[in-house]
């Protein structure tokens, strides 16, 4: 189906999930991501206890109260819960709460050829629109790309790893909204580093500038998606760490110049913050917007 048989939905998705005061559930482990947390705590990583697991999330007493929309992994989305929930489809558990279930869609990254070392690029563009019409028939109603950026002193990122990330982004939202899911762009500009805070407010940028110019040339309905992006901070190793304030005002400043205004709402993820250090960040850059963005700010 063409893009503009679905506008109105992926209008009224992409509000949902933009609700005053909520966020997004990132529940989208890999089998290998989930068995590194159950082995923490000597729990065997088979299908039964992620299901058992999953069917915990979906049926969390008040969830919806923050959560707007969970990203679920691909087995989740197509799972059944457990016994005690009544075997109902986990993804029919969220949406009773009044969550929208959402899917990743990327297959991981892989190196870049000929782009600085240790940059790379986003794989799954093939076969992309089958998986999205499937999704979306299971009641998927957005989904989730993850390109990844870095800054170093080698000359990350290259021209080429911020042009072809860019354009892998582009692709992918394009497609799925044809399948009926909002998708999330997730330009992630990694932490690692001693770079400073101007530095990634000048990369990040450059970055967003590219990405939605890729998103216009490839006819991306600005109003039926969602940006996820790194918060302005610093690099990891950076001997000037800035704190919270810092953070929120390069952060709002970045988005200001470079996010159009009909993007509904703008999810941040911690990227490689603590929880606490996350927070207090995003209160920061609420409060340095001060109310008067375009955009919802959430997690």
């Amino acid at each position: 189906m063409p893009l503009d048989d679905f506008r109105e939905e992926l209008i009224a998705t992409a509000a949902a999930l933009a609700a005053p005061g909520t966020g997004l559930l990132a529940a989208d482990e890999s089998t290998g991501t989930i068995g590194k947390r159950f082995d923490a705590i000597g729990l065997e990583n088979s299908e039964t206890n992620r299901r058992a697991y999953r069917t915990l999330l979906a049926t969390a007493a008040g969830l919806s109260e923050f959560i707007s929309g969970v990203i679920l992994y691909e087995e989740t989305l197509f799972q059944t819960s457990s016994a005690e929930a009544g075997g109902a489809p986990i993804v029919d558990l969220f949406q009773q709460q009044g969550i929208v279930p959402g899917i990743k869609v990327d297959q991981g990254v892989e190196p870049l050829a000929g782009g600085v070392a240790g940059e790379s690029w986003c794989t799954g563009l093939k076969g992309l629109g089958e998986r999205a019409a499937r999704y979306y028939a299971r009641g998927a109603r957005f989904a989730k790309w993850r390109a990844v950026l870095q800054i170093n002193g080698n000359g990350a990122p290259s021209e080429l790893a911020v042009r072809e990330n860019a354009w892998g982004l582009a692709r992918y939202a394009r497609t799925v909204q044809e399948h009926g899911l909002v998708p999330i762009v997730e330009p992630e500009i990694l932490m690692d580093g001693d770079h400073d805070i101007t530095t990634t407010a000048s990369v990040q940028e450059w970055v967003l500038r590219t990405t939605y110019e890729a998103l216009a040339i490839n006819g991306v309905f600005l109003e039926g998606s969602l940006l996820k992006p790194s918060m302005t901070c610093p690099g990891a190793e950076c001997p000037q760490q800035a704190n919270a304030e810092e953070v929120g005002e390069f952060t709002v400043r970045t988005l200001s110049r470079t996010v159009p205004a009909a993007v509904p709402a703008i999810l941040f993820l911690s990227g490689g913050l603590s929880e606490e250090d996350a927070s207090l960040c995003l209160n920061a850059i609420n409060q340095a917007a001060g109310g008067s963005a375009p955009w919802h700010l959430g997690f």
